[in-house]
């Protein structure tokens, strides 16, 4: 399930007035999700000959959202990032366009907004990941002025490139949030191709860019961190790490950010010229209350999963993939297509009572647009190690053919291949 809110939604558009009447469905397996891990795993379902498969999911469109950092940098069009749900579902499984609410895995039965109750043999948590703009406070008001942006909602990355060439110089400020956030590199991305754009007309010598970050780095897999290291330095960028955006004064242009000072929350105020901002992520709401999720620690609010099984270790007819489980590696579609596999022969053994033959590596993949015709590809596993998968290529490097791949061929392969359970 594609959520987000309703600023950002990442294209859900649940019906205004649903006409639903109250009534039990029962399936043999239902997918909450309908974004790249349910209809991913619901493809490979319907390939494997699985009957009785519903996907719940309210939005009527799905968007491919890797493409919207290059909306946002006049490299891409908006309209070629979305498709109608409708086409994606497979065929012989259901669309259930409604939304998730609740779930009950003691009765095996999730409850939606419509008023449905929809019981299952085995369940697929796979809902996404939900942008908490009102986390920020004076964010939704920022975003109105010209002077703020954000790629993470498909309104505003046509309004990120407006912003870029309009920009004369000054201060151009990306943050980062304290959050785990659905593809880590994004809020980068979007930097440095701004920076390459800014030095391609003339305006990066006259502009100080920089990069308020609530993480302690660039990148965490070393290797790719080095090199990320050196492209902020071509461009000349200042980082701030520790540095938690918590407030935004549009009117004023002024971002507060949090940072550590002697074990205590300190707060410091920067100003900006023009500001590309990724908002704080979460769980959605109904996953924080679910009784799958962490109550407390470091995972609270995510939805419990095996990080090799993908099983949930609590509820065996439950399993979980993609943004909203706790599995401790980057939220990617890349991760995504690594995970779907494993979970749907895991899901298939566990139907015939036996034992799990498939397990997740943690592979995830970042393609980093380092400028314009640049990308670095960091592909690296739970155990933060470098794991490539293209032969013959030298991926710790920035390389043009990469950007190739990054513009045309993985939109092609997503759309083709990963979103008919083809790989």
């Amino acid at each position: 399930m594609q959520t987000s809110e309703d600023l950002g939604r990442e294209g859900s558009e649940t019906p205004s007035s649903p006409a639903v009447t109250p009534v039990r469905e029962h399936h043999r397996v239902l997918i909450i999700g309908g974004g790249t891990a349910g209809i991913a795993v619901a493809a490979r379902l319907a390939r494997a000959g699985q009957k009785g498969v519903a996907v719940l999911e309210p939005s009527q469109h799905h968007y491919y959202q890797p493409l919207w950092t290059l909306v946002g940098a006049g490299e891409a069009r908006i309209e070629d990032t979305v498709r109608n749900e409708a086409r994606l579902i497979p065929r012989g499984v259901k669309w259930v366009r409604d939304a998730a609410t609740e779930i009950d895995p003691e009765a095996r039965e999730v409850r939606t907004r419509g008023g449905l109750r929809l019981g299952y043999d085995f369940l697929v948590v796979a809902p996404g990941i939900q942008l908490d703009w009102d986390k920020v406070t004076g964010l939704r008001e920022a975003l109105k002025t010209p002077h703020v942006s954000s790629n993470y909602d498909v309104q505003l990355a046509p309004k990120t490139w407006r912003m870029l060439q309009g920009f004369k110089g000054g201060t151009a400020l990306f943050t980062h949030p304290a959050t785990p956030v659905k593809c880590a590199g994004a809020p980068q991305k979007i930097m440095y191709l701004a920076a390459d754009h800014f030095r391609r007309t003339g305006v990066l010598e006259r502009t100080s860019v920089v990069f308020g970050s609530g993480g302690k780095a660039l990148f965490g897999v070393k290797p790719f961190a080095a090199v990320l290291e050196g492209v902020a330095q071509r461009y000349g960028i200042t980082p701030r790490f520790q540095h938690d955006l918590v407030a935004v004064d549009g009117e004023r242009r002024e971002a507060t950010f949090e940072r550590p000072r002697d074990g205590q929350p300190e707060r410091i105020t920067l100003s900006y010229d023009v500001m590309h901002v990724t908002p704080p992520q979460s769980a959605p709401d109904f996953i924080k209350r679910s009784p799958l999720s962490w109550k407390e620690g470091p995972n609270a609010g995510w939805v419990k999963a095996d990080k090799y099984t993908l099983q949930h270790p609590d509820h065996p007819n439950v399993f979980a993939l993609g943004d909203a489980s706790d599995l401790p590696t980057s939220r990617t579609g890349a991760a995504v297509r690594k995970q779907a596999p494993v979970l749907v022969a895991n899901l298939l053994a566990a139907m015939k009572d036996q034992p799990l033959p498939a397990r997740y590596d943690g592979y995830a993949s970042c393609p980093l647009t380092t400028g314009y015709g640049r990308l670095l590809l960091a592909e690296f596993d739970y155990d933060g190690k470098p794991a490539p998968t293209l032969p013959f290529i030298d991926t710790f490097q920035e390389r043009s053919d990469l950007w190739l791949l990054k513009k045309y061929g993985l939109p092609l392969f997503y759309w083709a291949f990963m979103m008919r359970g083809l790989a």
